[in-house]
């Protein structure tokens, strides 16, 4: 038997960040290991080593972050991939030099206040997001794991800062949830996390006021798992794909591959 720490991920609109060039910020269906780390940290109240005031402060923040992505080992349960959505921008951004002259701003703040507003440069941009999402997430503690699954369970329950869903125009749409749970195989402890139950027990909550067939308006899928390589499971993968999401500098916005398997539980 294994510990795990579970919890689930529901909102009206998310945003999986993919590679990115030029104008359009595709999404992914699922979430990078990435984004759920980060929402880990989030909680923990970790800061980005981009808004440190000094060098030894950012290497610091910096070996924190990179501590938490390589302490755990993750696995999602995809109840609902959500409906795309492709939103239109218009974004005002300050030149940020060259050589010596660069510049580097902690803060979206900074960057609009800092200079004449005669800098500021306007860019286009397409930004794709996924609609009415959920997702179980498993993850476990690997041997150089910094907190405790308790500790991680403790954040989420009580975050320092604010939690969205890849972007801060995300919320989330539903409590995380957290709990530890004791099982054999990832499949397991994600078995009675869907967003079935999760409608049925709100409508139970209200008192069946409004009930209705649970699940109607959410596009809900045949469930897919993904999973790290050393996960514990009983599944053969259907496919593994490699996904530049392992995150190698928070500083950089740096990522190495990391393969995922996924399979359809039927």
């Amino acid at each position: 038997m294994h510990d795990y720490l579970v919890f689930q991920l529901y909102g009206p609109i998310a945003a999986w960040g993919d590679i990115a060039v030029g104008e359009t910020r595709p999404s992914t269906m699922t979430p990078s290991k990435s984004a759920v780390v980060g929402l880990v940290a989030a909680a923990l109240g970790l800061r980005r080593p981009d808004t440190a005031q000094t060098e030894a402060q950012r290497s610091e923040w910096e070996l924190d972050h990179l501590a938490l992505a390589d302490g755990y080992g993750m696995a999602i349960k995809v109840d609902a991939v959500g409906v795309p959505l492709t939103d239109y921008h218009t974004v005002q951004v300050p030149s940020s030099g060259t050589g010596r002259n660069r510049q580097f701003f902690a803060t979206r703040r900074d960057e609009l206040n800092r200079g004449p507003k005669s800098d500021l440069n306007t860019i286009l941009s397409r930004r794709e997001y996924r609609q009415d999402v959920y997702y179980a997430i498993a993850l476990w503690a690997r041997s150089q794991a910094p907190h405790t699954l308790r500790e991680l369970r403790q954040a989420l329950l009580e975050p320092r800062f604010v939690l969205y869903l890849g972007r801060k125009s995300c919320p989330l749409g539903l409590p995380l949830h957290p709990e530890i749970k004791q099982g054999e195989t990832i499949e397991a402890v994600l078995a009675n996390l869907s967003i079935e139950n999760v409608l049925s027990q709100l409508v139970e909550a209200g008192g069946g006021s409004g009930r209705r067939k649970s699940g109607q308006g959410i596009q809900q899928d045949l469930p897919l798992l993904v999973w790290d390589s050393d996960a514990e499971t009983g599944l053969s993968p259907e496919q593994t794909i490699t996904r530049r999401d392992a995150s190698t500098s928070r500083r950089r916005w740096q990522f190495a591959t990391r393969e995922e398997h996924q399979a359809y539980l039927r």
